[in-house]
């Protein structure tokens, strides 16, 4: 959330890149799909989703916390359309973020509040979504989509 975050790649093998995003930690591993790679880690593309994903979760699970309420478990599906540009290049065209909360929409107060503003305060969604629109969608536990409203 605050400061100037930074990771270090350092080559594994071919395209196998540690990530290091800490380094008391063990690194994430990214890689390509063959023909280039072997798939040992994440693509840039999930990684570039995973982080839309996981910053529009955490600022959905903080909106509500700010009510008190308590959307837990929450787990969140992210998938990207990837095709060609004008110049035959592969883009990411757009991003799906699905947000699946472990209670029924019913139970949590100022829920209406939350969703008309929770996307907002997502610093990685909203910068990524100035170049590829970012789809967002809330779900609660019995599958019934909360936003956009239907």
């Amino acid at each position: 959330m605050g400061g100037n975050p930074a990771v270090r790649l350092k080559q594994q093998t071919d395209y196998r890149f540690a990530i290091y995003y800490n380094e008391d930690k063990s690194p994430i591993m990214g890689d390509e799909p063959p023909p280039l790679g072997k798939s040992e880690g994440a693509t840039p593309s999930q990684l570039l989703i995973a982080a839309v994903a996981n910053c529009l979760s955490d600022s959905l699970l903080f909106a509500l916390r700010k009510f008190k309420q308590n959307p837990e478990p929450i787990e969140t599906l992210a998938t990207c359309e990837i095709g060609r540009n004008e110049q035959n290049r592969l883009r990411i065209l757009a991003i799906r973020v699905e947000i699946h909360i472990g209670v029924l929409g019913d139970t949590l107060e100022n829920l209406d509040r939350v969703l008309a503003q929770f996307q907002e305060f997502c610093t990685v969604s909203s910068s990524v979504s100035v170049g590829i629109p970012v789809n967002v969608f809330v779900l609660d536990s019995s599958k019934k989509q909360l936003y956009p409203a239907s």
